[in-house]
């Protein structure tokens, strides 16, 4: 049993329900996720809340220091979480890796926090008076995770929230639980105080008592669009500050004088990588004029891509998560077939010797795609890279902008102009001029938009920050002994002299 951490204790939970979390290369239960009592949430809450007052006092360089010692010890275990990552969520151990380096960046990108905290000053705003803006915790926060990255998600939001002074409860993915305790593990051999992160299991009843809590005062979440949109409602009602980032259909637009060999690669990692199951997948590509030999080539690779458990060396794609979401994959790919799109390469049919029992899809190309067919709406988060045809690059972008979501897009082409007009033009929050996959490293922020968002400070960066302190503005004044004016019935900041 996977066991909560309350209050610097690791604790079995006395819920008599629970879950069990499958490898889903192979169906075999790995360990079992309790559904935490009301009772031990409140717990949970309640020592995040007694720790804060000592733990908002610490100095800042304290607290810089165990982010130090936290990226050393992520470092030195760098091997045994990613083969647990694979384990729980599938993916390739080389992919794992990644998950966890990519989390990393934020812990480093925390160990700063003097300088991204400052606030600023003003002397002599008026007569003798100065004012000045200091960046203080909120308090009790707490983060609701995905299944789809278990290190980077968690690794997105404590070390950020705690070392602005905040204390932190994370209720991680039901389906791979397991990064987040060893992460928790980490943190304390660090120097973490007890009850500054705590962390809690569970599914929507969790989620709910994290959303009406009066202790909390701050909700992070990734995932899907209709949890998203729940707990940003649900959470801002009672409220809350909510960063929620949400689905994604990311699309490429390829122009004819885009390098060959270079935006195949790029097509075919972001597009199968992590079997698609990344929220800035690339999901969709436009092509600018005839696509059939793009297609071709395409199939060329994606054929020779090998699908196999995560733990295997050669391994390109794991599985998918789950049973339900090979379903639900298979399902958008067949309405795309009936709908009139031509399947170039089907992978829903796959065997992987060794692991029959495996949650396995291979690369699929699906080819002809409109945007009024379902598998192009709905974010399909597997293996499947829709390919859709444009006369102009214009045509391509009003493609792109027409679609709700707004993560990320990107252009291939071999044009400056043709690069920033698509810079300027296309609404989504992240753009990549010949870059697949444009997420930015930790000292800017991950700025999805439209459908893909929702709040008012995106995760990590300056926005980060911004989201997890509130600023407090001070106006003082000291006046000397003698100052006999007699009263100002004036602002005292509105003197004219």
């Amino acid at each position: 049993m996977v066991p909560n951490l309350i209050g610097g204790s690791f604790v079995d939970s006395q819920s008599s329900e629970s879950i069990d979390v499958l490898n889903p290369a192979t169906q075999q239960v790995v360990s079992q996720v309790p559904l935490t009592s009301n009772e031990e949430f409140k717990a949970a809450v309640s020592a995040a809340k007694q720790a804060f007052p000592a733990w908002r006092n610490t100095p800042v360089t304290t607290r810089q220091r165990i982010m130090f010692k936290l990226q050393e010890l992520i470092r030195r275990d760098m091997d045994k979480l990613a083969m647990n990552i694979t384990t729980e969520q599938g993916k390739t151990l080389k992919d794992a890796h990644g998950d966890v380096f990519r989390g990393l960046e934020v812990v480093e990108h925390a160990c700063g926090m003097a300088t991204l905290q400052m606030g600023e000053f003003v002397p002599n705003v008026s007569s003798g008076i100065d004012t000045f803006s200091i960046r203080e915790p909120l308090g009790v926060c707490a983060g609701i995770c995905p299944f789809n990255f278990p290190a980077m998600i968690p690794l997105w939001m404590f070390p950020v929230a705690v070392t602005c002074g905040n204390t932190f409860v994370l209720k991680p993915s039901e389906k791979d639980p397991g990064a987040s305790i060893m992460l928790a593990e980490l943190a304390m051999e660090a120097g973490l105080p007890d009850g500054v992160l705590n962390i809690v299991h569970g599914t929507q009843n969790i989620v709910n008592a994290i959303c009406d809590d009066e202790d909390i005062r701050a909700v992070s979440f990734v995932g899907s669009n209709t949890a998203g949109m729940h707990i940003y409602s649900r959470a801002s009602a009672k409220g809350k500050r909510v960063q929620s980032n949400m689905g994604a259909k990311n699309h490429a637009i390829v122009l004819p004088d885009a390098s060959i060999d270079a935006t195949l690669n790029a097509l075919v990692a972001a597009g199968f990588g992590a079997a698609g199951q990344r929220c800035m997948a690339l999901s969709t590509v436009v092509f600018v004029g005839d696509s059939k030999s793009w297609e071709d080539k395409l199939l060329e690779r994606a054929k020779g891509l090998k699908v196999t458990s995560g733990t295997e060396p050669d391994a390109d794609l794991g599985p998918v998560i789950s049973k339900q979401a090979k379903e639900r994959i298979c399902k958008l790919i067949q309405s795309g077939v009936e709908g009139g799109a031509r399947l170039v390469l089907d992978g829903r049919n796959i065997v992987v010797p060794g692991y029959e029992h495996g949650n396995f899809i291979g690369p699929t190309i699906v080819s002809g795609v409109t945007a009024d067919m379902e598998c192009y709406k709905e974010e399909i988060f597997g293996p499947v890279l829709l390919c859709m045809q444009a006369d102009s690059l214009d045509e391509a972008m009003k493609i792109v902008n027409r679609n709700k979501y707004g993560n990320g897009a990107s252009i291939f082409t071999s044009s400056g102009v043709a690069a920033r007009k698509f810079q300027t033009e296309i609404e989504a929050g992240q753009v990549g001029i010949n870059v697949p996959i444009p997420v930015p490293l930790p000292f800017f922020s991950f700025t999805g938009s439209k459908a893909s968002f929702a709040g008012d400070l995106n995760f990590y960066g300056k926005a980060g920050v911004q989201f997890y302190t509130q600023i407090k503005t001070v106006t003082q004044q000291w006046k000397g002994l003698a100052s006999g004016s007699g009263v100002s019935m004036a602002m005292p900041t509105s003197q004219k002299s």
